[in-house]
């Protein structure tokens, strides 16, 4: 079977009048949404505990566990919040928004570009949402 790019499956979904047959005929195509393996591959090399992770990520335990297992979907800026703690490098961070559906980072967008140059230069949370309050951005909690 021959790879479609994302430009042929847009293409495809403009012109095919039936949403159904598009979905069957194009089933192997979707993007796996299952961010657990990959957030648990990151979180496996970052060498945190679950509890320092989650007071870096500045969120509560059992939150955490709750996305690890499966069970929660974070939003964007938490996702967000989840890398950061774990000092994941902007390509894994994008690959995982893109993996989970979520946009990527853009850097044209100030408050994408003061979260990006955080993630570059491993700046706390904290000091990323600081910065983001001083520019009149929404924070990231």
């Amino acid at each position: 079977m021959q790879e479609k790019s994302t430009g042929d499956l847009n293409q495809e979904l403009m012109t095919q009048p039936n949403l159904d047959r598009y979905i069957t005929e194009n089933e192997a195509y979707f993007t796996d949404v299952d961010m657990t393996v990959f957030l648990t591959e990151l979180y496996n090399r970052c060498g945190l505990s679950k509890a320092e992770l989650a007071r870096q990520a500045e969120m509560s335990e059992v939150y955490l566990y709750q996305v690890f297992s499966g069970r929660r979907r974070p939003s964007r800026d938490r996702l967000l919040c989840l890398c950061i703690g774990m000092e994941a490098s902007l390509e894994e961070t994008q690959h995982l928004l893109r993996r989970v559906g979520y946009a990527p980072i853009y850097p044209r967008l100030k408050r994408d570009a003061i979260i990006s140059h955080g993630i570059l230069h491993r700046t706390p949370l904290e000091q990323i949402n600081d910065k983001l309050f001083a520019e009149n951005e929404k924070t990231l909690f």
